[in-house]
């Protein structure tokens, strides 16, 4: 009850003050490409209740690809990515936090299909409320640089970072209370700014080499053909069963299960309409 109070009270307040930010990034991203100024995507929240994530939209709209961006994206515009470094872009999550689909501190939500294949991690992380920040978003605060610059970028995120997240968020879970919520809290304005911080949460993994075929070829008949796409290019789950039927391969990728020991086998959705 202490921890709720404590988000109402810290995000109405951080809310107003940053009112000015957002009407102004609400302008730049108006002014800059056609379409919403925000951006929702589907996300599992406590208990396996997905709910709706706010952010300020930092991508063309109605562009298709995969839900999470691993690298140089064509689909980030010039104003997103100013966004994106700076953070503004999640500043809407602070209303997420008021209604209560969020914590302050928490572990970052992920969208359902990677709740699904690491559904035996996430049964215990998803006792609490997902947050805006946590130890493992912090260490990983330049994630998107990072997993550029690997070989295969799924294959590093889903057998590398991921794991390491959720390790991190686990222990952090076991041992958190108000202070240490503070401390997070703080260690995030501090790495907002400087982000080389980020080192004090642990050396980043090494990319590594592989000598093999990309994953795409190498995991053949095991690859998943359920839809794995990016909420801009769907609207509703009758389009997205429509393009399956249709198999229209340009606007859709398939989320891709990794043969590795920390994803549980057979818990990746089987079907479109699963995957929606």
């Amino acid at each position: 009850m202490v921890k709720r109070v404590v988000d109402i009270v810290v995000s109405s307040a951080l809310l107003a003050i940053a009112l000015p930010v957002l009407a102004l990034a609400a302008v730049m991203i108006v002014l800059s490409t056609p379409g919403p100024v925000l951006f929702r995507q589907t996300r599992m929240g406590r208990d396996f209740r997905p709910f709706k994530i706010l952010k300020l939209r930092t991508m063309a709209h109605a562009e298709a690809g995969l839900a999470y961006t691993l690298g140089p994206d064509p689909r980030i515009t010039p104003v997103g990515r100013w966004l994106r470094r700076t953070k503004v872009d999640e500043l809407p999550q602070l209303w997420n936090v008021l209604r209560g689909d969020m914590s302050l501190v928490g572990p970052r939500p992920v969208v359902p299909e990677l709740t699904s294949e690491f559904r035996g991690s996430y049964v215990g992380l998803l006792r609490a409320r997902p947050g805006l920040t946590d130890p493992a978003s912090l260490k990983y605060s330049q994630e998107t640089r990072l997993i550029a610059m690997a070989e295969d970028p799924m294959h590093f995120f889903k057998t590398v970072v991921t794991p390491d997240k959720i390790q991190i968020s686990r222990e952090y879970l076991e041992r958190a209370n108000l202070w240490t919520d503070c401390f997070t809290l703080a260690m995030t304005a501090v790495i907002c700014c400087f982000p080389s911080m980020s080192r004090f949460y642990g050396e980043l993994p090494e990319l590594g080499t592989r000598n093999e075929r990309s994953s795409w070829e190498t995991i053949g008949s095991t690859v998943d053909q359920s839809i794995f796409t990016h909420d801009l290019a769907y609207q509703d789950l009758a389009y997205l069963e429509a393009a399956v039927e249709d198999r229209v391969e340009q606007e859709a990728v398939p989320w891709i299960p990794l043969p590795n020991q920390n994803f549980r086998s057979g818990s990746a959705p089987v079907t479109a309409k699963e995957s929606a």
